[in-house]
């Protein structure tokens, strides 16, 4: 193997090095520096001691050679002899011709002459580090080359390769920090449910307390602690209000209710209005029931807005037909009765009753109508009143709660729908009342009438301002004398003469119907108060004085006369 390095093999020129610093895994590093040949010169080689033919005492002498083994293999056998150098190219060898070798001067100047002779050198091998780049040597000769050189660890630069445990640390950190991740997420989601629940009930608390405020249900501000407050959460409460007459087409007369829908406590209510309630009309005070026969449902609608201080959206007439067809459709409805009811279909009387007294008695439709038009002998028309309220309220428990299952109801009776209300508002109207009526949110409830068909406080209080919302506004008694007139005289256009003789006077003109004929007229009043309003009457009539008389006056009236056969109309 050719060792660039070595200085001794034959032929070979080494340039010089210097050392310039350490590399990062701290060798050393060495530059080249160019060399300078002399024509005359030896050749140094350091590795020429003690047996390539350097005599280190300068005797002149060449030393006996030993056999050279710089790798330690233990091989001695002789090499062959190592020619000296002959700076002149002579060819002679010094010992062959039996000169002595100049000393050795190691500043490169001879011995013997004192002039310095400049050499060539070169650095001995440094491991870890390659020699320099030099033009390529011709290869030695077989007896030149030298053995297998040893080579240590120190001499060459390994390269780190990843085995499997580098591997099992990485995966492992990757696992380590996704668990961590993962932990971390589950935190951030724990506190995020925990802030939701805090804020859905923080709304639910804000709205129960915003509710029950707005109600006047709120402690410290309820009816028993405030009685402005109270009127106030009443009055701003709505309502959606239906009046409804029932026409009992075989004996005649109306039943009038009202039909009301607070949507703001969610309360649904019958209130039942006496036919003898006062109304104010164009031709002045009358009552409910003359009203809806004579002015019809609009003008009964505004009259009974102005008593009650409502505002009603429509009118809805349902004849006893309909009602009977309304029962069936529904399935039957489950009432408890408060009295027995005849057929009134009967031939003979002393039959069995169509309806009997009892707790939740099943009707049908034919039984609902006979049970809510009935009044026995010698019962108040509220009687009859009552009872047509509980077969409202038992129909509306057995109507769908759903608007257009409702509507499809009301379209399948063949009503005639009076403007403005229609047949879609009327059903989805029924249908809310009827979800109230199911969960029991619903309540009937009669307005209380005096005698003259006013309005007592009690009723203001009760019915008119926490159930209807209003203000009760009776007519005024001294407005104008209200006179009730029955015709007695045989002539049926007495009665129309009379009218329009009396409101020209500037009385109130109420309707007492007919009589069978008498022959002389009379003028009644009950409170000796109006004894001189009954004279009045008398004289805008054309009857005499003695015609007035203290008696019992019907309805609301504050005067009654009686028509009779003496009757003389002014032309």
């Amino acid at each position: 193997m050719n060792d660039r390095y070595d200085a001794g093999a034959a032929g070979y020129e080494a340039d010089q090095y210097e050392l310039v610093g350490y590399d990062e895994y701290g060798q050393p590093v060495y530059r080249q520096i160019p060399a300078q040949q002399q024509p005359h010169q030896h050749q140094y080689d350091p590795y020429a001691q003690q047996g390539y033919g350097y005599d280190p005492y300068a005797t002149g002498r060449q030393q006996p050679v030993p056999p050279y083994d710089p790798y330690g293999t233990g091989d001695t056998g002789q090499q062959p002899p190592v020619p000296t150098y002959d700076p002149y190219g002579t060819g002679t060898h010094p010992q062959q011709a039996g000169a002595h070798s100049p000393p050795y001067d190691p500043y490169g100047r001879t011995a013997t002459s004192g002039q310095q002779h400049r050499v060539a050198e070169q650095t001995a091998y440094i491991p870890h580090q390659a020699g320099p780049v030099e033009e390529p040597q011709p290869q030695p000769q077989p007896q030149q080359e030298r053995g297998d050189r040893e080579y240590h660890t120190e001499q060459f630069a390994f390269v780190e390769e990843p085995d499997g445990a580098s591997e099992d640390v990485i995966d492992w950190l990757k696992f380590t920090e996704n668990r961590t991740e993962r932990r971390e997420e589950a935190r951030r989601r724990a506190r995020a449910r925990v802030i939701a629940l805090v804020v859905v009930l923080a709304v639910a608390a804000a709205g129960g307390v915003g509710y029950l405020w707005y109600a006047g249900k709120l402690p410290g501000l309820s009816s028993s602690d405030s009685k402005e407050g109270t009127a106030t959460a009443v009055g701003a409460q709505k309502r959606d209000v239906i009046v409804v007459h029932l026409h009992n087409t075989k004996k005649g007369g109306t039943s009038t209710a009202l039909l009301v829908d607070n949507t703001t406590t969610n309360q649904g209510t019958t209130v039942l209005l006496p036919n003898s309630l006062a109304l104010t009309g164009d031709d002045g005070t009358t009552t409910l029931a003359k009203s809806v026969d004579d002015d019809g449902s609009s003008g009964t609608r505004d009259a009974i807005d102005t008593v009650l201080g409502t505002q009603i959206q429509g009118t809805w007439r349902l004849d006893t037909p309909y009602l009977q067809n309304l029962v069936d459709l529904v399935g039957n409805i489950e009432v408890d009765t408060n009295a027995d009811v005849p057929d009134p279909d009967a031939k003979a009387k002393g039959g069995a009753p169509l309806v009997r007294k009892g707790n939740a008695q099943t009707l049908s439709g034919k039984m609902a109508v006979a049970y809510a038009t009935y009044q026995g002998s010698g019962e108040a028309q509220n009687a009859q009143l009552e009872r047509f309220g509980q077969v409202m309220q038992a129909t509306l428990r057995k109507l769908t709660s759903d608007a257009q299952g409702a509507t499809v109801t009301v379209q399948t009776l063949g009503m005639i729908i009076e403007p403005p209300l229609t047949d879609k508002d009327l059903g989805a109207f029924l249908a809310k009342l009827a979800e109230l009526a199911k969960g029991g949110d619903y309540k009937t409830a009669m307005l209380p009438v005096q005698t003259d068909g006013t309005l007592s406080a009690q009723a203001s209080a009760s019915v008119v301002k926490n159930v209807l919302g209003g203000t009760a506004k009776s007519p005024d008694k001294d407005a104008a004398v209200r006179v009730s007139i029955r015709n007695a005289s045989g002539v049926k256009d007495n009665t129309e003469k009379a009218r329009v003789v009396l409101l020209n006077g500037g009385f109130t003109f109420l309707e007492g119907g007919t009589a069978t004929a008498e022959a002389t007229s009379e003028v009644v009043y009950a409170d000796a108060a109006d004894k001189a309003d009954a004279t009045e009457v008398a004289k805008t009539l054309g009857l005499s004085a003695d015609a007035v008389t203290k008696g019992d006056v019907s309805g609301n009236a504050d005067v009654s006369v009686v028509l009779g056969q003496d009757y003389k109309p002014s032309s």
